[in-house]
């Protein structure tokens, strides 16, 4: 038996692709965010500590002395804007969580009750939300004013006397907060009805057959499978309404204004951007933290509930 030589394999030939085509493709996109998103920031951060001013022939100085005013304790008198702070974040999680205990019950009638017409029954619940928000806000302020609709009705039926509309209807707290939950509660149920709609039926007979009761069933198995849901519903509400202004402005009296009005009223009616990027630059991080805690809160159930 003589041994023959192996035949060599043909060298590969490597196929040079240049180092910069993928930062040339991605550098316009990133150059768009820089320019769009993080370079406001950062020109509100140096109007925040008085680098720069919109007053001409200002002198300007770096200085903490406005952020010092504004974070309390902030002297012998808690600061004002903080007070307005405070009270925003407060209705903004009661009506995320009155707007996720309302989306529940709807998302479940579509997912569970309206089995054939869930989706048409979802397409006419969202589609008075095609319209302007704008539009709905003032539609709901001419139901809600003294001679609006829901005051004429109680003077027609004789509940109350004509012309004597019920004072804590409009321009209040809880104008605000009705508004805000019209507008996001059809949003909350849509990531609910999604999981829900998704869940397995074998898991609900499997609670069944080894004896649970439709509220055992609820409380063990679908309400925990949808939890995702839920949280990003909330999420879904809280981001947005941390810094609304436009409802406030129509709806809400001097004593309901939330944290949006005054930054609005700092860069539109006074000439004091700086004090007003203070505000501004705080209400940032103030959602950047949120997005942080339950972003990475719902990305963990998420990624439960797909296993």
């Amino acid at each position: 038996m003589t041994d023959r030589p192996i035949a060599e394999a043909p060298p590969r030939r490597l196929r040079l692709r240049p180092r910069g085509g993928r930062a040339f493709l991605i550098a316009p996109p990133v150059l768009v965010v820089l320019a769009v998103m993080v370079a406001p920031i950062v020109l509100i951060a140096l109007y925040s500590v008085d680098v720069k001013t919109n007053l001409p022939f200002t002198p300007t100085k770096f200085t903490w002395s406005m952020w010092k005013d504004f974070l309390p304790p902030s002297g012998k008198f808690p600061n004002p804007f903080w007070h307005r702070f405070e009270i925003s974040m407060v209705i903004t999680v009661v009506v995320s969580l009155i707007a996720v205990a309302a989306a529940y019950p709807l998302a479940y009638f579509l997912a569970f009750v309206s089995r054939r017409s869930r989706y048409t029954l979802l397409l006419l619940i969202l589609a008075p939300f095609f319209t302007s928000y704008l539009l709905r806000v003032i539609a709901w302020k001419i139901m809600l004013s003294n001679h609006g609709v829901i005051n004429t009705a109680l003077w027609d039926i004789h509940l109350r006397s004509h012309g004597d509309g019920l004072p804590w209807l409009i321009y209040s707290k809880f104008s605000v907060g009705l508004v805000l939950f019209y507008s996001w509660v059809p949003f909350v149920a849509v990531p609910i009805f999604v999981l829900l709609d998704r869940l397995d039926p074998n898991l609900l007979e499997a609670a069944q057959d080894l004896g649970a009761g439709r509220v055992t069933t609820f409380l063990r198995v679908t309400l925990p499978l949808s939890l995702p849901g839920v949280i990003a519903g909330f999420v879904f509400v809280l981001i947005p309404t941390t810094g609304e202004f436009i409802t406030p402005l129509l709806v809400g009296g001097p004593g309901s204004q939330m944290f949006g009005n005054s930054i609005q009223s700092f860069f539109q009616d006074t000439p004091n951007w700086n004090y007003g990027a203070v505000l501004a630059l705080w209400l940032v991080g103030v959602v950047f933290v949120m997005l942080l805690v339950f972003g990475r809160f719902l990305a963990t159930d998420l990624r439960e509930a797909n296993s």
